[in-house]
């Protein structure tokens, strides 16, 4: 029964956290230079070159590639958590019912 006692308490934090990272990513797909020139194109500014570098596309595919990973992995946790809140829950309303 310990082990499920943290179920309830993760759900706010991650919640928190998965927000933070989605923004980041986000972030990292408008930033990225793709066939239109990404978001500094839009802007104005050339599509062909970046101002993080020629490299720096193959690293923020990198990067975006991981932290979607990632913020998928934590979603798959977090629905886990949830899910373990609202179980509790329930059998907490219907056992004082019984009662």
């Amino acid at each position: 029964m310990t082990v499920l006692a943290f179920w309830p308490w993760l759900a706010g934090p991650l919640n928190f956290f998965l927000i933070i990272l989605g923004l980041f990513l986000i972030l990292l797909v408008l930033i990225q230079r793709g066939k239109g020139g990404g978001l500094i194109g839009a802007l104005g500014g050339t599509g062909g070159s970046s101002p993080f570098g020629s490299r720096a596309g193959d690293t923020f595919t990198r990067i975006t590639i991981y932290v979607a990973c990632v913020w998928l992995l934590l979603t798959m946790i977090e629905v886990r958590a949830i899910q373990a809140t609202s179980r509790e829950q329930q059998q907490g309303t219907f056992g004082s019912q019984r009662q």
